[in-house]
């Protein structure tokens, strides 16, 4: 019992590798949190190529997940998704720290990344973590009624 007389449940939050038991819920989020979000196949091939694809647990709920590529010298973030429900309580930051960690032991030297370019909150959040602004993708990114939206590039040295 809390302070207050209130119980207080523990629940472990935890780092899990992406699965194909897992690829379900996974995609849940995806397309509960997109409205262009990657499909079966983006993932199941993310997972063939043998990307660092990490999923944020906490107990048996999905918090989020990351997928990167890495590169001869360099990291590149391919996604990054927090779900609906767990936004804006600081889970982004954990999974770029965990990003970070990673990519330093396995001997890179910069984190790449490309945002739409209208998703202000994100930008923020990849700017408050140290990345910085270095290019623009023209029409990167699929858009609402077939358009297309640009990409800020980002990088970060590790």
């Amino acid at each position: 019992m809390g302070a207050e007389g209130v119980s207080q449940t523990v629940v472990e939050v935890r780092f899990e590798t992406l699965t194909e038991a897992l690829l379900d819920p996974l995609l849940l989020v995806e397309q509960r949190t997109y409205a262009h979000p990657w499909n079966r196949a983006n993932f199941v091939d993310a997972m063939q190529s043998g990307n660092q694809i990490q999923l944020l647990l906490a107990g048996d709920t999905l918090v989020g997940y990351f997928v990167a590529m890495k590169g001869v010298d360099e990291v590149h973030l391919l996604n990054i998704t927090v779900a609906p429900e767990y936004q804006r309580q600081g889970w982004a930051r954990v999974m770029l720290d965990a990003l970070a960690t990673w990519a330093r032991g396995q001997s890179s030297q910069w984190l790449w990344l490309e945002a739409r370019v209208g998703n202000v909150r994100a930008l923020e959040v990849y700017e408050a973590h140290g990345f910085r602004r270095v290019g623009q993708r023209k029409q990167y990114y699929p858009a609402d009624r077939g358009t297309r939206e640009d990409a800020v590039v980002m990088c970060m040295n590790l």
